[in-house]
């Protein structure tokens, strides 16, 4: 890591938070009750608010054995994650169990609660409010790499561009929470494909999951792109220019902000081993349209130069170009060789009508459904056909739209739903570029 390229707290403070970050902006961002807010205000997804704290009288009126079987009780501007409280599963009427397995009282909830509002966890030690807030569980994307505590995902948003991610696992050492300070793993991402590159805890790059053989480098995060234009959307609401934006998987509801931050800590340069200055300065005064142009932006800009060394750990990942010979078969059972476009903006495969009729895959008895689109000729049905073709050796069936695509350069486009078990590489193939359809 250059030295050059390296964000230090100082040129932080000068050239973006302090110059960009408005006051007022700064005051959502540090106060998760704002926060909620806002975001609640733009329907940015996050989890739900169903108790706020601002008197003690609050406190002693409120009943407690009410709540739910799992919670999270925390302060409104609180810092380093200090006095959140996590409640994993009820025990009895007025007893819970947290995920660092401590047992809670509806007494001591009260206790804390009066705490949080004298200032206990807050900046300056000034009265601060409380609240309970849902609790999201883990993941099963991460269920073998993090202790008993839900992990998140950190990205760094400049300018409306994600600058920089990393993936945060608990520990043992951590007591379950996924703050480095506390001893959590920082892993760095790739921008381009959501894969874990790099790892570090207490400051120190690590290669396996503490007291395993389990590796590090080569986790999928599910919902990337989703994840990326989350983070965009939460700090647009928020009106930070520069923000950390910390967001967690629900397992059925996808990305949730759980907070902003006005001033995100720099050890995520050491979790990806590459400086924030630079970076951040390449997209400086670019023009973004929206969440999706500037997710687009990025990974044009960011893909990570370790993205073709990652390995899966589970070994099943094979590593894959934008563009790729793949062998379509016809309904006589003979292949096609057509180059595709690997396309993960893309939920499904699109296949053009003139490559579709020529495989034979147009007869009535082929065509499953139709899928009304909306084109600039107005309101289009196209027919929707099972096909099946060979990319990189692996044999994949799937739904596919037929659209008119001759006017394209691929015929033939294939959509993330049949990319599963692929690590697309940012690298491009100058040989197909060549030979592909104009």
């Amino acid at each position: 890591m250059k030295s050059s390229s390296i964000l230090g707290l100082n040129a932080r403070a000068v050239l973006f938070t302090g110059k960009y970050n408005s006051r007022a902006a700064k005051k959502i961002a540090d106060s998760k009750i704002q926060t909620d807010r806002v975001l609640r205000h733009a329907n940015v997804p996050h989890p739900t608010i169903f108790k706020k704290f601002k008197t003690a009288n609050e406190v002693f009126d409120f009943k407690w054995s009410d709540l739910a079987d799992a919670f999270a009780l925390k302060p409104s501007r609180g810092l380093g994650g200090e006095g959140i409280i996590v409640v994993k599963k009820r025990i009895s009427d007025d007893v819970w169990l947290t995920t660092s397995k401590k047992r809670v009282t509806a007494e001591d909830l009260k206790l804390h609660t009066l705490d949080i509002l004298e200032g206990a966890y807050s900046m300056g030690n000034e009265p601060d409010s409380a609240f309970i807030q849902e609790y999201v569980a883990r993941h099963s994307a991460f269920r073998k790499y993090a202790f008993r505590g839900t992990p998140d995902v950190r990205v760094i948003v400049f300018n409306k561009i994600p600058i920089m991610a990393m993936l945060r696992l608990p520990t043992k050492e951590s007591g379950g929470r996924a703050n480095l300070h506390q001893g959590a793993l920082g892993l760095g991402i790739d921008i381009a494909t959501g894969i874990t590159t790099k790892a570090i805890q207490n400051n120190k790059e690590i290669n396996l999951k503490p007291g395993t053989s389990r590796k590090l480098r080569g986790i999928k995060i599910p919902f990337w792109n989703k994840i990326l234009e989350t983070a965009v959307t939460g700090q647009i609401a928020s009106g930070l220019v520069y923000a950390g934006v910390d967001i967690v998987l629900h397992p059925e509801k996808g990305p949730q902000i759980i907070e902003l931050n006005a001033q995100p800590g720099l050890s995520i340069q050491l979790a990806n081993m590459e400086g924030l200055k630079r970076r951040l300065e390449r997209v400086d005064g670019i023009q973004v349209i929206d969440a999706e142009h500037g997710v687009k932006i990025a990974k044009a800009l960011f893909a990570s130069k370790f993205v073709n060394r990652v390995k899966n750990v589970d070994g099943d990942v094979k590593t894959i170009k934008a563009i790729e010979e793949v062998r379509m078969v016809g309904a006589n059972g003979k292949y096609e060789k057509v180059l595709a476009k690997i396309d993960t903006g893309a939920w499904s495969s699109t296949i053009d009508i003139s490559l579709a009729r020529k495989l034979g895959l147009l007869r009535k008895n082929k065509i499953i459904a139709t899928r009304k689109k909306l084109s600039s000729l107005g309101e289009e049905e196209r027919p929707v056909i099972i096909i099946t073709f060979y990319l990189s050796g692996k044999k994949i069936t799937t739904r596919a739209t037929v659209s008119d695509r001759k006017q394209l350069r691929y015929l033939f486009l294939i959509g993330r739903i049949d990319l599963q078990g692929f690590l697309i590489s940012p690298t491009i193939d100058k040989e197909n570029l060549i030979k592909a359809k104009w």
